[in-house]
């Protein structure tokens, strides 16, 4: 007989503790588990950023005016309050996760340029284009 006896409380304890270490593991697996048949919804976060938003925005307007077009800020930059940014995130439910930035800049309260994902419509810009590159929109 072997020195180790397998008693039926210890072989239970070894498959429960296989059991455990075996979900434990596959609780690591990258891919989400999909239930056929269930609602995903769909999740928007940040400030909704349009294009009409955009081309109402000039040189010279100031904070104020800027909040009423675009709304607050998501973003308030504590130690440069003369930044703001707008951030807009949207994933259809079990979909690809869609972001845009706007990034407007101030001096003394008035707007002077902005950068981001949006340009001015053709026929409406209030901004010259800066040198350099097409997300970046300035006062010139």
């Amino acid at each position: 007989m072997s020195s180790i006896s397998r008693t039926p409380a210890r072989t239970l304890a070894i498959r429960l503790a296989l059991l455990a270490s075996a979900l434990a593991l596959g609780a690591c697996n990258s891919t989400p588990l999909r239930f056929p048949g269930v609602y995903r919804i769909d999740i928007a976060q940040g400030n909704i950023i349009t294009q009409e938003m955009v081309d109402q925005l000039r040189p010279g307007l100031n904070k104020r005016q800027v909040t009423f077009i675009m709304g607050t800020p998501l973003i308030k930059d504590t130690f440069d309050q003369d930044r703001w940014d707008y951030v807009y995130s949207y994933q259809p439910g079990g979909g690809e996760r869609v972001q845009e930035r706007l990034t407007l800049f101030f001096e003394d309260d008035a707007l002077t340029h902005f950068t981001g994902d949006f340009t001015q419509s053709p026929g409406r810009e209030q901004f010259g284009q800066a040198a350099g590159s097409g997300n970046t929109v300035a006062n010139q």
